[in-house]
């Protein structure tokens, strides 16, 4: 449901198939992440859970989008993910700023072993799970 050829899904794209969507007797639609984020993770790297990526449109279209389906009788649901952000994220950079930092334990963080990440973890992104901060030298 791509409304501008660009070959990425979208609100407004969702918006046009609504009448088609209800037709087929859907009742809930369920978007994926569409929050402003870097997009490292497919979306699930959260930057701003108040700003829609622009990929996707705006809030507006969003707020256009959630009123059409409520006119319908139908639901919408977000992914909304609150267990980690991207590292772009106002919480994080502030827990980042020390160790001593409030929303320092927002996050996981960790000292090094011998000059190593704390553990073999590795992502799932390939590499280790663990990455040295500077500031503070912390995993």
């Amino acid at each position: 449901m791509d409304s501008d050829g660009d070959g990425i899904g979208d609100l407004r794209g969702i918006l046009t198939r609504l009448d088609y969507l209800q037709w087929l007797g859907v009742d809930v639609i369920w978007i994926c992440p569409i929050f402003d984020s870097p997009n490292d993770d497919n979306g699930y790297d959260i930057r701003d859970y108040r700003k829609i990526l622009s990929t996707f449109g705006t809030m507006e279209d969003f707020d256009r989008l959630l009123a059409e389906v409520h006119r319908r009788g139908m639901k919408l649901i977000l992914d909304l993910v609150l267990n980690h952000t991207s590292d772009e994220h106002p919480w994080f950079l502030e827990s980042r700023a020390s160790t001593d930092n409030p929303k320092r334990d927002w996050y996981l963080w960790r000292e090094g072993r011998d000059g190593h990440p704390p553990n073999n973890w590795e992502s799932i992104f390939r590499g280790p799970a663990w990455t040295r901060d500077p500031s503070t030298g912390q995993y």
